[in-house]
């Protein structure tokens, strides 16, 4: 009787370990979705530090502590947003178990924050939600706004970095590549003021757009008085020039569409003083505004002898040109201005209507060495004594899209020496 008693007993100590450790089971949580690691390629973005070295193309891979409920892993769930103007980044995003990866649609901004969001509705296999997860970092490189059209970075080349509008060799004359603003910028062009030359072909097709942002670097030699510094068949296109005498200006003269398939020719001219600045005080019809320089050396101090940076914008929609140096508004002009009737109130953009033998857009001179659309002596490359550009030229971008004012102040301070 005794060994039946102890077995029962063995068995009803096994019936309740048994029952013990059922219920244990049963009363253990479920492990929550937590972040493990978040990697861009090999650069931690889980660190304390928010990193500034993101490749532009990078892919990001989130590796969780549990696996992740693929259904949930969605846009409206993970966002990348784009700091400076709340864009929304699109994505693609994979999951394969604790795994998740986001490849980006397009390249991002170069320079530019980014924040990364994991939201609540986020979720495990097991069900349990992820806490809102934040992390931001900042692409590689200094600050360009997306969109380029063309971009001419001078490395020892005149290649076309962003699109289809590199120089041929024989379109290259007594260009020299030197050391640029700073370090990070790398090489410039150097123009000697007589014979340097860079033609980019099939130029047109850079002017022809309603919306239009030309960007360049520049460091003009002041002992040469009028100088220019770029041309597509002068104002039959687009011609960029500096004039040193006095206080010195500058002015974007272009010609702009429009849209009754006739065109027109107009300058958007920055003399620094305040005199005859604007159509209410003796200036040209539609200026609105001109900053005052006669108090800091004029034009000539921003544009000779040290680095700057020019921006040119056409608005379409507001019927705006204007014109910036170095991150600041100096000049602008409105075409709804012009009086009733006139063909330039109805501008619609820019375009080309220069020879068609004659559409290399020109870095160095106002227009093509041959063929020429203006046949006035004074406009001929083989004159050594006109007014060739002597100086450095670098980073000179073009966009068919408007800078905002922001987007130029980030692209400015990206680059300054």
């Amino acid at each position: 009787m005794k060994k039946q008693h102890v077995f029962l007993g063995f068995l009803m100590m096994t019936f309740l370990l048994s029952l013990a450790l059922n219920s244990c089971k049963k009363d253990t949580p479920a492990t929550p979705l937590t972040l493990g690691t978040l990697m861009a390629g090999t650069i931690d973005l889980n660190s304390a530090a928010s990193p500034n070295n993101v490749p532009v193309d990078a892919t990001i891979t989130a590796t969780f502590a549990t696996e992740v409920d693929a259904t949930t892993a969605v846009a409206a769930n993970i966002t990348v947003t784009e700091d400076y103007d709340a864009l929304l980044i699109p994505l693609t995003i994979a999951v394969s178990g604790k795994v998740v990866t986001i490849t980006f649609v397009n390249k991002l901004a170069n320079g530019a924050l980014y924040k990364l969001v994991f939201g609540a509705g986020l979720k495990a296999t097991n069900g349990l939600t992820l806490t809102t997860l934040n992390r931001s970092f900042t692409t590689l490189g200094t600050f360009v706004p997306s969109g380029q059209f063309g971009y001419w970075n001078f490395e020892n080349n005149a290649n076309d970095l962003a699109g289809a509008f590199s120089a041929t060799a024989s379109g290259i004359i007594s260009v020299t590549y030197s050391a640029g603003r700073n370090a990070a910028a790398g090489q410039a062009a150097t123009f000697n003021g007589t014979t340097s030359l860079i033609e980019i072909p099939n130029g047109d097709q850079l002017i022809n757009t309603h919306d239009f942002t030309l960007s360049f670097w520049v460091k003009s030699d002041s002992s040469k008085h009028d100088q220019f510094v770029m041309g597509l068949a002068g104002w039959y296109g687009f011609q960029f020039e500096i004039q040193s005498y006095g206080s010195g200006s500058c002015k974007l003269a272009a010609q702009y569409d429009f849209g009754d398939g006739t065109s027109g020719s107009e300058d958007l001219w920055l003399n620094g003083d305040a005199t005859n600045s604007t159509k209410d005080n003796g200036g040209w019809q539609g200026w609105t505004f001109a900053k005052d320089l006669t108090s800091s050396g004029g034009v000539n101090n921003l544009l000779a002898v040290k680095w700057a940076q020019v921006l040119c914008i056409y608005n379409s929609t507001s019927k705006v040109g204007t014109l910036y140096i170095n991150g600041v508004k100096m000049k602008s002009q409105d075409f709804n201005l012009w009086p009733a009737g006139d063909k330039k109130k109805g501008i619609v953009g820019l375009k080309f209507a220069g020879n068609a033998t004659n559409n290399n857009l020109v870095f160095g001179f106002i227009q093509d060495k041959t063929s020429p659309t203006i046949t006035d002596g004074w406009a001929d490359y083989m004159v050594t004594t006109n007014n060739h550009f002597k100086g450095q030229l670098d980073d000179v971008r073009i966009f068919h899209k408007v800078l905002t004012e922001t987007e130029i102040g980030l692209m400015y301070n990206s680059e300054k020496p």
